[in-house]
């Protein structure tokens, strides 16, 4: 089937999927329970945004367990989230967000404080190019934190508030405070729609539908996210009904499916962002290091 569009936002893990295959209309809506099987190995790092890798699977459990200030969504890709709004100073030097009216999982308010803790403890992709672009952050009051740079970059949003990195996603500073970084991954703490329920790392994650999400509690009340990394065995799930939604089939095994009674094949665009790396650009010898011939390729 097909999911509709607010219903995979419910289950807040399918930005990323290539294909998608799922059972009859409403399949595992019924009991309140979404069985999805994905093609990749749940990370126990994956529940800490802090330690976003540069890759796109992360983010499958990121839109589930947590919220960012500004992140990509059927809105747009860079829609306003856990901040109510967001601007940029004409020289292009400070960025200013308004926090909305927002909490996490433990009841703690998100605050400026949270959001500026995120992003020093922040060590993932990209981390090291983003503070070395970042002069301060600068917490204003309460609901309202500055970002200054240390000259205008363009990249800044490209960066801070799409899936290139998980830099403004953000965890409850006093949380991780007191359980530590390891403690954090055990038992995550979020602002997102849902909550962790257990995790088995190379298993299965379980969560919960976060009644006090600040946009409106899921639908699905319960998500149960399988680790099938092998496509013939999440095929077989699929088939025999131990899970609702599976991921990313190709070839002979998508084409069994689409023949399969009460099993719907559906193409899904990846809502990403995408990079040109010249890696040859800083040797004088290569054609890439003529700017000329960059911008050209990437036009």
């Amino acid at each position: 089937m097909r999911l509709p569009w607010r219903l995979l936002m419910a289950g807040a893990v399918l930005l990323v999927l290539s294909a998608m295959v799922g059972g009859p209309p409403d399949a595992g809506a019924a009991d309140g329970q979404l069985t999805i099987g994905a093609h990749v190995t749940v990370a126990p790092r994956w529940l800490d945004p802090g330690e976003t890798e540069s890759a796109i699977s992360p983010f499958m459990v990121l839109y589930a367990i947590h919220d960012a200030l500004v992140k990509p969504m059927p809105a747009g890709p860079m829609t306003p989230c856990l901040a109510e709004s967001w601007s940029m100073s004409p020289d292009g030097l400070t960025f200013d967000f308004v926090l909305r009216q927002a909490k996490f999982h433990n009841g703690d308010p998100v605050t400026a404080e949270d959001v500026k803790f995120s992003f020093e403890r922040y060590r993932g992709g990209a981390a090291s190019l983003l503070k070395s672009k970042v002069k301060e952050v600068r917490v204003i009051d309460s609901r309202r934190v500055r970002f200054v740079l240390k000259e205008a970059w363009p990249d800044f949003m490209t960066f801070y508030g799409t899936t290139a990195t998980g830099s403004g996603w953000i965890v409850p500073k006093k949380y991780v405070e007191r359980v530590g970084d390891d403690g954090f991954k055990r038992a995550p703490v979020g602002a997102g729609p849902y909550k962790v329920v257990s995790f088995s790392p190379g298993v299965e994650l379980v969560l919960e539908a976060f009644d006090g999400y600040w946009r409106k509690a899921p639908s699905v009340k319960r998500v149960v996210l399988k680790s099938i990394p092998d496509e013939t065995t999440r095929a077989a799930a699929l088939k025999s009904g131990d899970v609702d939604v599976a991921y990313t089939f190709s070839g002979a095994v998508a084409e069994e499916l689409r023949r399969s009674p009460g099993l719907r094949i559906s193409a899904h665009r990846s809502n990403a962002v995408f990079f040109l790396d010249f890696v040859d650009q800083w040797d004088p010898k290569s054609p890439w290091a003529d700017r000329r011939v960059r911008l050209a390729a990437s036009t």
